[in-house]
């Protein structure tokens, strides 16, 4: 007789030889795949997805994920389920038959194994119960199982065993595309694997779990391998669902660090958004998951990348007052004066989740005391409205202006409780100040918040603490320069020379590089200090046509202002620059902007005060003129030991005629030093007969003392002859 293929109803029982009744049944899914009985009596669910077959199985044994339950069988939703209950049939005892004669002796197998033993006995006692029934095809199966019934003769165990040490292959069970999903979730390897062997798509969209793949579903939970299987078999590493977010997010999000490493290594973008414009650092930080920031912070070099909100992962940090993860970004390099779309700064935040420590660290970190929000709220006026006492007590001994009104005409000590703890130190706080003012009239004056009016990525504050002139408005701010005459600059895409490189650019073989004659830049943006400072190279930094990321380190101008400057009104200068942050060597400050225009249009202007020349040395010779439209560059002054160098700059096209002027710093700077270069001899050639300089320093060479000396110099060099006006003649040849 022919010995029918074995099955396994599932994963729980051993594989079996059923009768044709029971492989009919498991065909027509009438098993459960849960325990593995045949739902013929009793109370069971019916799931019928098709209509035309019912899938059976128990209600304790049916898929859970998140509440929610599913068919084992198919993986459709399972609510609606009908219960079906069938009673057990009524039978009649059967004559116990006889029988045959049993054999003398079975063959023996030479060596049986102790993993065999068990399916040797299993199969020793069913050939003995089918020695005793009739060879009705319709016969009891025990638990659901027998063996083949053919009733012609015994099964012998040398058979059997050779049968299960030849053939020990699973039969295939047809599962639905979500079973992968389903064990993914739970981390049922072994049944991954076999349903990625059978075909199932790595890859298949979940529509009732916001349309996550497997991939989404074995992250979340942390199940590191089963990840690497389903990568292996072609998973895709940033498949978004509903919510755009990847795999990694998801582990990120749940804190499974062994997981993001493991995504991180097969090649998963760290830097992608979600829907609301979260990237990974963003959900790791919003949680408090140190390690996994930590981890994140080296991968990724955009901390201070703006989700939607405009917050960056310090701001979500510092609003759920993570102190040690505050700490952990600012040394990863995170701007604590970024501004969100409300022109909200980390103070903000910390004053309104009322963090004194928090606020100490932002403060000791170069945060903006006085920036105020669109609404006009300084960090001390939400401090006062959230009733944070130790937040105000701390802002106040900073100095902070109690005065100060928002746009409601509300000062801090409007916005607070009457007479509590916050009331009484504000009060306490405005007699000093005002009697303070009162002595001293001439105290500095805060006169605007952001000269660029938000056009920078960081603001530049205005003051005077010498006169009452207001701020300079006789201009119009534009971050970049502009073209007003018909003037053609060559931006054609194809026209640029670009690299195909795919690290961060650092290396010799970037295109961009060696148009430079390197990459200058080092991993911080910042020139090195064997950089020429008396005739720099010019800078090609790495354009729209490039390969390359919008991160790498071959871009550093085009990213605009970083350094917090101030606009200030000097004693001998009028309106001059000062940063407000020390300032390494080598940093980028700021670009010289305003209108591009010829050298002839040059010439025809009375006001040449503020025109710098593009010496590129190629074509047409061309200014800039920022009298009309600059930036903060045009208010910097000349100093005769400049702390700024002038580097011309190519970004986004290479027109040679027109290089952008961008300023470094060529030596420290000490927060509060003001910031000036050399304007050159050519203008101090030009403008000495109507002022000299005034920087007061012991090296000045255009002050009007230097000036006199180098004159009197002049006059001792002149011989006695040549001063009584009598010329000696000429010798004859």
């Amino acid at each position: 007789n022919a010995i029918h293929e074995m099955m396994r109803p599932s994963n729980t029982v051993h594989l079996l030889v059923l009768c044709e009744d029971h492989r009919a049944g498991m065909v027509k899914h009438q098993c459960c795949p849960g325990c593995g009985l045949f739902c013929r009596t009793g109370t069971f669910m019916e799931c019928r997805p098709y209509g035309s077959i019912s899938h059976r199985f128990h209600r304790g044994c049916a898929s859970f994920i998140k509440a929610q339950s599913f068919c084992p069988h198919c993986g459709e939703d399972a609510t609606g389920a009908q219960e079906v209950a069938v009673p057990k049939p009524v039978t009649l005892p059967r004559p116990e038959p006889v029988l045959p004669p049993a054999p003398d002796a079975f063959p023996v197998a030479p060596v049986v194994s102790e993993t065999t033993r068990p399916l040797i006995h299993r199969a020793k006692k069913t050939t003995d119960l089918e020695r005793r029934h009739d060879s009705s095809p319709n016969r009891y199966c025990p638990s659901g199982f027998t063996l083949p019934c053919s009733g012609k003769r015994p099964f012998k165990i040398v058979f059997f065993l050779s049968f299960f040490l030849n053939s020990m292959r699973p039969k295939k069970v047809k599962y639905h595309t979500k079973q992968l999903y389903i064990s993914a979730h739970r981390g049922e390897l072994q049944k991954v694997i076999h349903l990625l062997v059978d075909g199932k798509d790595p890859n298949y969209l979940m529509d009732s779990q916001n349309k996550r793949t497997p991939l989404h579903a074995a992250a979340a939970e942390g199940h590191q391998e089963v990840c690497h299987m389903l990568v292996q078999a072609g998973a895709n590493l940033d498949m978004f669902d509903e919510e755009q977010r990847t795999p990694l997010m998801d582990a990120c999000y749940n804190n499974h660090l062994d997981t993001v490493k493991y995504l991180l290594r097969a090649g998963a973008a760290v830097d992608l958004k979600d829907i609301k414009g979260s990237t990974c650092l963003h959900l790791a930080a919003k949680l408090g998951h140190y390690d996994i920031v930590e981890h994140l912070s080296k991968a990724s070099r955009q901390v201070n990348v703006q989700d939607d909100g405009g917050w960056t992962p310090i701001t979500w940090a510092i609003e759920y007052k993570y102190k040690e993860l505050v700490l952990l970004l600012l040394s990863r390099g995170a701007d604590v004066n970024i501004r969100d779309k409300e022109e909200n700064i980390g103070l903000h935040w910390a004053a309104l989740s009322g963090s004194d420590d928090i606020t100490q660290i932002l403060l000791d970190a170069g945060c903006d005391l006085h920036a105020v929000n669109i609404h006009g709220d300084s960090p001390l006026h939400i401090a006062a409205r959230e009733n944070q006492l130790e937040c105000v007590i701390l802002l106040l001994s900073r100095g902070v202006d109690v005065n100060v009104r928002n746009r409601e005409g509300e000062t801090p000590l409007d916005c607070c409780i009457y007479n509590s703890k916050v009331w009484v130190a504000l009060n306490t706080n405005k007699k000093l100040t005002d009697a303070r003012r009162t002595r001293d009239s001439h105290g500095e004056k805060f006169l605007s918040r952001d000269i660029s009016r938000g056009y920078e990525a960081v603001p530049i504050t205005c003051v005077n603490g010498v006169d009452s002139e207001p701020c300079p408005d006789n201009y119009k701010y534009v971050p970049d320069s502009c073209v007003t005459s018909p003037i053609h600059i060559d931006k054609d895409i194809t026209h640029l020379q670009h690299c195909v490189c795919t690290d961060d650019c650092s290396s010799n073989t970037c295109m961009c590089a060696q148009l430079s004659l390197r990459c200058w830049y080092d991993k911080e943006g910042r020139l090195p200090l064997e950089f020429c400072q008396k005739e720099p190279p010019v800078l090609f930094e790495c354009n729209h046509a490039c390969s390359c990321w919008r991160s790498c380190r071959n871009r550093v101008v085009q990213n605009g202002l970083r350094a917090r400057l101030q606009l200030y009104k000097t004693q001998r200068m009028g309106w001059g620059v000062k940063s407000l942050q020390d300032i390494p060597q080598g940093t980028f400050i700021c670009e010289y902007v305003g209108e591009i225009i010829t050298d002839a249009e040059a010439d025809g202007r009375e006001n040449d005060s503020y025109l710098f020349t593009l010496d590129n040395k190629v074509g047409e010779l061309h200014c800039i003129d920022a009298r009309l439209f600059g930036n903060i560059g045009r208010f910097i002054n000349h100093l005769c030991e400049p702390n700024l160098l002038a580097v011309r700059v190519f970004t986004m096209h290479q027109d040679l005629r027109f290089p952008r002027i961008a300023f470094f710093s060529s030596k420290p700077i000490k927060s509060g030093d003001q910031i000036g270069f050399d304007y050159g001899d050519h203008f101090w050639k030009v403008k000495s007969k109507y002022y000299n300089c005034q920087c007061c320093s012991p090296k000045c060479r255009h002050s009007s003392a230097a000036v006199a000396q180098r004159a009197q110099s002049l006059e001792r060099a002149v011989s006695p002859a040549q001063q009584s006006g009598i010329h000696s003649a000429p010798k004859q040849s």
